[in-house]
């Protein structure tokens, strides 16, 4: 972008702002020249708000002219403020806590109920000013309850609760999470839902009384942050009438969850919508309760999933939508193998405050929008739409697609322990033209949820695609593929980047059916699992930078490493959104783009999850590559007893982590969750 404006006297970048009579000269249109120069701040007039880092920014207008910067955290970081600005030291919050998962099935076809939304939190005015700067505050974002596994009886997880506020102190603001869905259960007598920030649905039962859903705002809140789940529903021996009820969600007037029917399962309660990002969207909506043979409940608005049924074909309960906080829907009987109950969704943090007035006259709308560099950029973390109102000759676009789920552990006598996920594939198109007007839509895909080793053992799920649409694509990040799992070893599965396989398995290859014309495709194949006497270790799946490692045939044994992923290119590394890097637990870092890498820097995406390894001594695979966990990947599980692979970070695209067995440890463990994905398009200003 051409400079405007006429300089009076010194230079805008040499001048000293002293009194030492080398200051600089009057800048004329505002000192909107300098922001324009620099790319700091396109077009804003002089007054800003504060100086703070974290989360994914999105600059947006509201009219009459008001500028205002949302840091979106979907992982947790730290909010971090350095100076204060001319809009006072107050700042808006959304705080989500993760959602409710749904209860589980009784092997005699009784039904689950819909999981509890997670807390919802909003209010203006919570101050971060503590008298000295830099000031961090601490953000948690909640994960969403696992789902229960297929033939489980066992009431649903609760979510995990989201915080915002300063790290040592209880003057925060926390949002509880979600409460799990009732087991269904014959004989009686029935299980009411789990409390939370919404309460779950109460699952069925075959007599006795109705088993009620869980109460919501526990603890309680003011003003409220969720409603009560559903009442399920008894039989009386009446087979055909099997319904539970639905979890609750967090809109004030609707949000109670529906009560189960003699004709079907309760629906979600509603959640509720917010515009604090820019974007107006729906949270905390709870799941639906699952249904026998009738119709199954809706998940409510807000990312709520819908219940499960049975006959007279089995339909699958589905997952609360991520970074929403919605509760999953309830499972019912499956004869064939089915899917575990709905997994709760994770929740989210924003931060909202005024940072000028008057905004840089963009050419598209979508997504959260900031300006960095002489650029504005576009970045989706959900799906939308892309929708130009100037014609765009060139835009520098990044696509990751959803990182696959690591494998389980089984059987202790069977050597089970999981293979890394495949990160998703990564794809950079330089400069792809985008006509206007004309809508384009985006498609986030989820990461693969990591599965539970049962008979018949299977491999970690696949993540799924993340595509923008165009007249010369669409464009495409393949997914990544799930880790291999089982003895004798299924092999990882292929995808953007490979899986990798269970001992003494193969890697999966890296491929990408699409065409992508003038983009570059990134993504690696899975390493091999190893033999004894290495303790049977799965290889690590593969990254969008490089091959997942071996499982070493050396005792002692560790998982195969994760491959590692890719920093995205300079044009994208706004250093307001610098992941956190003190987020130590693994995945390492969060809450920005990204996460950290073997750089020491942030925004990496795209690494492969660790392998599993087999037996009492040993360690799991490291996520990312050796010194990580690097680009938010999941760690491989490792003993004394058995362990999960950890799950990958959200909007990363990274594998999660392979499980692990020991033999001392009877029982089963499942491959950690891949992370969703992300895509970034920017243009200049």
């Amino acid at each position: 972008m051409g400079y405007l404006g006429r300089r009076i006297g010194k230079s805008q970048t040499t001048a000293n702002p002293q009194a030492d009579g080398n200051t600089g000269g009057i800048l004329d249109l505002f000192s909107n020249g300098y922001f324009q120069r620099t790319g700091n701040m396109p077009n804003y007039v002089a007054t800003q708000g504060l100086t703070a880092t974290g989360g994914v920014i999105s600059d947006y207008n509201t009219p009459p002219g008001a500028v205002y910067r949302a840091h979106i955290f979907t992982s947790s970081g730290t909010f971090s403020v350095s100076a204060l600005g001319d809009y006072g030291s107050n700042v808006e919050y959304l705080v989500v806590a993760g959602g409710g998962s749904g209860g589980g099935w009784n092997p005699n076809g009784w039904v689950g109920g819909g999981g509890g939304a997670g807390g919802f939190r909003t209010a203006t005015g919570f101050p971060v000013n503590p008298g000295t700067f830099p000031a961090s505050f601490t953000v948690t974002v909640g994960a969403g309850g696992a789902g229960i596994a297929n033939n489980t009886v066992a009431d649903g997880n609760p979510g995990s609760f989201s915080y915002f506020g300063p790290p040592t102190t209880p003057q925060g603001v926390t949002a509880a999470g979600g409460g799990g869905g009732g087991r269904g259960i014959y004989p009686g007598p029935g299980y009411p839902g789990l409390p939370g920030g919404s309460g779950g649905g109460g699952g069925s039962v075959d007599a006795g009384t109705n088993p009620f859903g869980g109460t919501g705002n526990t603890p309680p809140t003011s003003p409220s942050q969720g409603n009560p789940g559903g009442t399920g529903f008894v039989s009386g021996g009446n087979a055909p009438y099997i319904n539970a009820g639905g979890g609750g969600g967090s809109n004030p007037s609707s949000g109670t969850g529906g009560n189960a029917s003699t004709t079907s399962g309760g629906n979600g309660g509603s959640g509720t919508s917010s515009t604090i990002t820019g974007t107006t969207t729906t949270y905390s909506g709870g799941g639906g309760g699952a249904s026998y043979n009738q119709t199954p409940g809706s998940g409510g608005s807000g990312g709520g999933g819908a219940g499960a049924k049975s006959f007279p074909s089995y339909i699958a309960p589905v997952n609360g939508t991520y970074s929403t906080g919605g509760g999953g829907g309830g499972n019912a009987y499956s004869a064939s193998g089915g899917n575990p109950s709905g997994s709760g969704g994770s929740g989210i943090v924003v931060v909202r405050y005024q940072i000028a007035q008057l905004t840089a006259v963009q050419k598209a709308t979508g997504g959260a929008i900031s300006y960095y560099d002489g650029k504005t950029i576009h970045t989706f973390t959900s799906s939308g739409t892309f929708q130009t109102t100037s014609a765009i000759p060139s835009a520098e676009v990044f696509i990751v697609g959803g990182g696959g789920a690591g494998g389980p552990g089984a059987n202790p006598d069977s050597y089970a322990s999981g293979g890394g996920g495949g990160a998703g594939g990564v794809v950079l198109h330089p400069g792809l033209a985008f006509p206007s007007p004309a809508i384009y839509t985006v498609t986030i895909g989820a990461g693969g949820v990591g599965p539970t080793g049962l008979a018949p053992l299977s491999y970690g799920n696949p993540g799924n695609d993340t595509s923008i649409t165009h007249p010369t694509g669409p464009y495409l990040g393949y997914r990544g593929g799930g880790g291999g799992a089982g003895w004798p070893a299924i092999n990882g599965q292929p995808g953007g980047s490979g899986g990798g396989g269970a001992a003494n398995g193969t890697g999966g290859s890296s491929i990408n059916p699409a065409t992508n014309p003038g983009a570059t495709e990134y993504g690696f194949a899975g390493g091999n699992g190893g033999g004894s006497p290495g303790a049977y270790p799965s290889g690590g799946g593969g990254g969008a930078g490089g091959l997942g490692g071996n499982g070493p045939g050396t005792s002692p044994a560790t998982g195969g490493y994760g491959g590692i992923g890719l920093q995205a290119p300079t044009t994208f590394r706004n250093p307001a959104s610098t992941p956190s890097p003190s987020v130590t637990t693994p995945p390492s870092g969060g809450g920005g783009l990204g996460a950290p890498g073997p750089n020491s820097q942030g925004y990496w995406f795209a690494g492969g999850g660790g392998g599993g390894v087999y037996a009492i001594t040993n360690n799991g695979g490291i996520g990312g590559g050796p010194g990580g966990p690097y680009a938010g990947a999941g760690n491989g599980g490792n003993g004394p007893n058995g362990a999960d692979g950890s799950g990958a970070l959200e909007n990363t695209g990274s594998g999660g982590g392979g499980a692990s067995e020991a033999n001392s440890a009877p029982g089963t463990y499942s491959g950690g969750n891949g992370g969703s994905g992300i895509v970034i398009i920017a243009y200049p200003s």
